[in-house]
């Protein structure tokens, strides 16, 4: 059993959750209600909570406290979700401007291979200046 699948055993009852997360029991209710945590069930319908819940719901909180509501947390968890699912398009950093202008330099001057993706297509306006 690795480490991923021990942090989804369930293990903990709701009470011991509330003293680890600092939430009511009708808090945590709530956040399975919106789908944001599903805790497994026990045969007699208890809760039973992994260390992967507990974290989710520590995170909402600190969410909460930063000012945002259910509509931005749920956004969060779905823009993390993205993140997981394609790693390379978190990993994609913005050029600074003489970065692009070598890159432009380049493309212009021919220097670069015609197989590879231009890095400031779309770019361009950044060398517009309002008037």
């Amino acid at each position: 059993m690795d480490l991923n699948d021990r942090r989804q055993l369930p293990l903990f009852s709701i009470g011991t959750v509330q003293k680890l997360t600092g939430l009511s029991a009708r808090q945590i209710r709530y956040y399975e209600e919106h789908e944001l945590i599903q805790p497994a069930r026990t045969s007699g319908k208890q809760r039973q909570f992994s260390f992967a819940d507990v974290e989710r719901l520590m995170l909402i909180r600190q969410w909460l406290d930063e000012g945002h509501n259910m509509a931005g947390v749920k956004r969060n968890f779905e823009e993390m979700e993205r993140r997981r699912a394609h790693p390379k398009d978190s990993q994609k950093k913005d050029l600074s401007d003489t970065e692009v202008y070598k890159w432009l330099e380049r493309e212009m001057l021919g220097t670069q291979s015609k197989s590879s993706e231009s890095l400031f297509q779309g770019d361009l306006s950044r060398f517009y200046r309002k008037r």
